[in-house]
């Protein structure tokens, strides 16, 4: 039986909302030590990711150029390359080697269900 996305993906997410200050969220980034998060709206629906390399490039801001900061919205990469959950490995390992993406976000009909990341693929890979 061919392995899936949905398989191997991590559901238990720590996601952010778009009106959150970039400044909570990067502390919650570095909390929960992972290097990145997907922004979802009031619907939970995807609608961008903020990445450790978006919050750099804040922090770095602030601390040369006195920006404040802002909302998550205005900081987050998007729009957002996702998998779908139904995708085979095989073609995720396309996906990954073809982009500069540590990590796609999962989407089933639609709606944000998981992520996947190198780990994720590798640690699935190596079983």
């Amino acid at each position: 039986m061919t392995r899936t996305v949905a398989d191997i993906m991590t559901t238990r997410l720590v996601t952010l909302p778009p009106d959150m200050s970039i400044h909570e969220a990067i502390r919650i980034l570095l909390s929960k030590r992972i290097s990145g998060a997907p922004v979802v709206d009031a619907t939970g629906a995807l609608i961008g990711m903020l990445s450790k390399k978006d919050c750099l490039r804040i922090v770095f801001s602030a601390q040369y150029h006195d920006d404040r900061g802002g909302p998550v919205r205005e900081y987050m990469s998007a729009p957002v390359e996702t998998l779908d959950a139904s995708l085979d490995v095989v073609s995720a390992v396309h996906r990954f080697l073809q982009s500069h993406f540590r990590r796609f976000p999962v989407l089933r009909d639609g709606r944000l269900v998981g992520q996947v990341s190198r780990y994720d693929i590798l640690k699935s890979l190596m079983e």
